[in-house]
């Protein structure tokens, strides 16, 4: 629909205190790029922290950075309706058919075929509605039997059995990925990887074949003589190199043995052959020229590999022998530097646990082709991975998106359709009121700067619940009374939109005016928490008082009977102790008695002034006093109340309003329940437990009228007023 001029034909409510554009049309929707955006209520928005699905707000935010847009906004809105037949479907209770899918699009076809397929793998009827459940398990809707584009491959995706153990192979040993199944499975990388490390390890197998006789000097047993060398070499070379030092210069001899000292330490306790301190010494006794002996005189420590090394390396290689020169263990050694050299080539492969004649048929046969041409085959698959993820936005599009609008472009859900706003948390239930107007927040010291503009009496909570990380609330009170309510420390329950019951405490509060009729009783308040505490304070040091001077004469009693007891007899009173002075006492009783008679002449002159008006007079004088002192409390109140909004709470969480959000009264009140009794229900009045009343209150009122009355008519006063 459009006007005269060819623009679309907006209509707009007032809600809020400002004007809303109406989006309850798909028409509405189709030409939401065109609304100016100083109409739009907000302007940006996080992604966290919402009553919102979360996984639909991630797709809106195509930047990633944590903030809804106007321009991501018209982006998902236009997306959605270019792939859909109506864009009414969006305004539809949730759930997507997928004849719903528009065939016009270029990609439609291909969407509402893939959205016919999900159907079918859920087991459901090709004229369900999609919900955004059927997307919790994307394993449920690819087979691990059937191509889903994501270009990995299980071994069920072949009915080759040969096919299959090769992918088992590849799997045991690179390892794979995990397919949109669930199920482990090969990619192209996965395979290239494997057939170019079986590669390199046929070829390092060859080098080894081709010098065979120098590389492995022992054959089969080079492999065990090689590590018992190992084992020795370094030993038996620091033998010999002492050795030789001690035939440079024979005064080193003394020095490159152990010297007493160690044998000392070593005499003062058990030893064991394998201690750190044993291996440490030379493998034999140091002298110049000295052979190397095989059996006798070598380290305890060392015996066991000794012998390993004997009968695994020289004994194959030089026979029976007790002794090795310097020259045999170099030729000795000499032997195995091939087979170290080609141990160094070794490729570093998980590969080498499959047998080298494995290796060689999967090298030289067709296994490789074969796996990349079902991998391209899973590629090209209809029901891809990129069209089931298009098909899950569209779903969650035209189950979500509508609500997005309405607490963006709109604030609708918050001001009419009885709904709840994505940014209302839940419910607090405190003191016998229900607050609607909670949010979750972040940071509690950051939104407490800004909230305070709002205008609203804010009160923080910390919230527990077993098993969850404890989570901040901030609630606003819109109604009822607050006065000595919301002391820190208080406890309540919290209510999430999940059903689940929190335990919340109090941590804050921002005080601000309620109601006006909060607001006229709050001086009278006010003058009567200040009398009670001056009366408390006066009460407790008049206490303080009697027990200091309780102390202090028992203190000079027990000083007296102690002076007695050692004089033998009572001394007089100390020159501390005060005698009880009746004048003094007399004056304090004459200073109240005039404090009261000038609080009485002041009252008496005050209704005087009242019985020289005329009768009609009497209630205006004293409304105008009532007037003047809940005057300014009611008219600050007033003032508040005009501009409490919504938008700085809002603003504190990360949002940018771009309105003037009201909270006015009626709509406060709505906001915050206060208990009553259900309609139609009765009550007792009677007490078991009730104060009992005594009259004293009556009788005092009756007593200052009587006296202010004879005062009055003793000045005459009073006779004037009754006789004119």
């Amino acid at each position: 629909m459009s006007n005269g001029s060819g623009a679309h034909d907006w209509r707009f409510f007032r809600s809020g205190g400002f004007d809303q554009v109406a989006l309850d049309r798909g028409v509405d929707l189709l030409h939401l790029d065109e609304l100016d955006p100083k109409l739009w209520t907000v302007l940006n928005c996080p992604t966290t922290g919402l009553e919102f699905d979360a996984r639909t707000a991630a797709l809106v935010d195509t930047d990633g950075d944590g903030q809804i847009r106007v321009p991501e906004i018209r982006a998902a809105v236009t997306w959605a309706c270019r792939r859909l037949t109506s864009p009414d479907v969006l305004l539809a209770e949730p759930g997507l058919s997928p004849d719903a899918v528009s065939s016009e699009s270029p990609e439609g076809p291909r969407l509402r075929a893939a959205a016919q397929a999900i159907l079918e793998y859920l087991g459901r009827e090709g004229d369900s509605l999609l919900q955004v459940s059927d997307f919790a398990d994307m394993t449920r809707l690819f087979p691990n039997a059937k191509p889903n584009g994501d270009g990995v491959v299980p071994v069920a995706m072949t009915d080759d059995e040969a096919l299959g153990t090769v992918i088992g192979e590849v799997l045991a040993t690179v390892g794979g990925s995990e397919d949109r199944s669930g199920k482990p499975g090969v990619d192209a990388d996965a395979v290239a990887a494997f057939f170019r490390q079986a590669r390199a390890v046929l070829t390092w197998h060859d080098a080894g074949e081709e010098g065979a006789e120098e590389i492995r000097p022992l054959g089969d047993d080079t492999s065990t003589a090689a590590g018992a060398l190992a084992a020795v070499r370094k030993k038996v070379e620091d033998y010999f190199a002492r050795c030789r030092l001690a035939a440079f210069d024979p005064r080193a001899t003394g020095h490159l043995n152990p010297a007493e000292s160690v044998y000392d330490a070593l005499g003062d306790r058990a030893i064991a052959s394998d201690e750190a301190e044993v291996e440490a010494l030379p493998l034999s006794a140091v002298e110049a020229d000295r052979p190397l002996p095989l059996q006798d005189g070598i380290n305890p420590a060392w015996v066991g590999r000794m012998e390993e090394f004997r009968t695994r390396v020289v004994e194959p290689l030089l026979g029976e022998v007790d002794e090795l020169s310097a020259e045999a263990w170099a030729g000795v050694a000499v032997r195995f530097d091939r087979w170290s050299a080609w141990q160094a080539e070794k490729p570093d492969t998980p590969v080498h646990a499959l047998p080298v004649d494995r290796l060689r048929e999967l090298v030289e046969g067709d296994a490789e082709e074969r796996l990349q041409e079902l991998i391209a085959l899973d590629l090209e698959a209809e029901t891809s991975a990129a069209t089931i993820d298009a098909v899950e936005r569209l779903v969650r599009y035209q189950a979500h998106l509508a609500t997005l609008l309405r607490n963006f472009v709109t604030l609708s859900d918050f001001y009419r359709d009885g709904r709840k706003a994505v940014f209302q948390a839940g419910t607090l239930y405190l003191d016998q009121r229900s607050c609607e107007l909670v949010m979750r927040v972040a940071d509690m010291g950051r939104h407490a700067a800004m909230a305070p503009f709002s205008g609203c009496y804010l009160v923080y909570c910390t919230c527990v619940r077993s098993g969850e990380a404890p989570i901040t609330i901030l609630a606003a009170l819109t109604g009822g009374e607050v006065d000595e309510l919301m002391v820190p420390g208080r406890n309540g329950v919290f209510w999430d939109r999940e059903g689940r019951d929190w335990k919340a405490t109090v941590v804050k509060v921002v005080e601000q005016p309620v109601s006006i009729q909060q607001a006229f009783w709050a001086p009278y308040r006010r003058v009567a928490r200040f009398v009670e505490e001056q009366l408390r304070k006066f009460a407790a040091s008049r206490d303080e008082a009697v027990e200091a001077r309780a102390q202090a004469g028992v203190g000079e009693t027990a000083g007296r009977m102690q002076g007695a007891g050692e004089g033998g007899g009572a001394d007089a009173p100390s020159a501390g102790a005060q005698a009880f002075d009746i004048a003094k006492f007399a004056g304090i009783f004459a200073a109240i008695g005039l404090a009261v008679g000038a609080i009485g002449a002041a009252l008496a002159a005050v209704v005087a002034g009242l019985f020289t008006l005329s009768l009609w007079q009497v209630p205006l004088v004293i409304a105008g006093v009532i007037l003047l002192i809940s005057g300014p409390s009611m008219l600050l109140a007033f003032l508040t109340l005009r501009r409490r909004n919504l938008g700085p709470l809002l603003d504190a969480n990360g949002w940018a309003v771009n309105a003037r959000a009201r909270i006015n009264v009626p709509f406060g009140a709505s906001l915050t329940g206060v208990a009553a009794l259900p309609e139609g229900s009765s009550r007792t009045l009677a007490d078991p437990f009730a104060e009992k009343r005594r009259p004293w209150r009556l009788w005092l009122l009756m007593a200052v009228i009587l006296v202010i009355a004879l005062f009055l008519w003793a000045q005459g006063v009073l006779g004037g007023w009754l006789g004119g």
